[in-house]
């Protein structure tokens, strides 16, 4: 079974959210989330100093998922996240393991 790393950008006010919907909807999952910098992000949706310096604090979570997870979480970001902003791209896995 193919597996994707989905990637999420969003701003850390929906952070929690975010996190407690992933928790919730992929119990099993493993997945990380770290604090970033992005950049290209709507002028509107940043603070006056983000527009100058040109970038804003944002936040990526990374999830390892199946095809039918990613349409799954698509569809679950859809629901809870319009208006947001959230950037979200999916890349393939080449291989991924564990060691124990």
């Amino acid at each position: 079974m193919a597996k994707l790393c989905f990637s999420i950008i969003c701003t850390s006010e929906i952070e929690e959210k975010l996190l407690d919907l992933i928790l919730t909807s992929f119990p099993d999952d493993v997945f990380t989330s770290m604090p970033i910098f992005s950049h290209g992000t709507l002028p509107g949706q940043m603070s006056a100093i983000e527009q100058v310096i040109g970038r804003s604090a944002s936040v990526c979570v990374q999830v390892v998922v199946s095809d039918e997870e990613s349409v799954v979480l698509q569809e679950l970001l859809k629901r809870d996240f319009t208006g947001t902003g959230i950037r979200f791209w999916a890349t393939p896995i080449v291989f991924d393991g564990e060691i124990a």
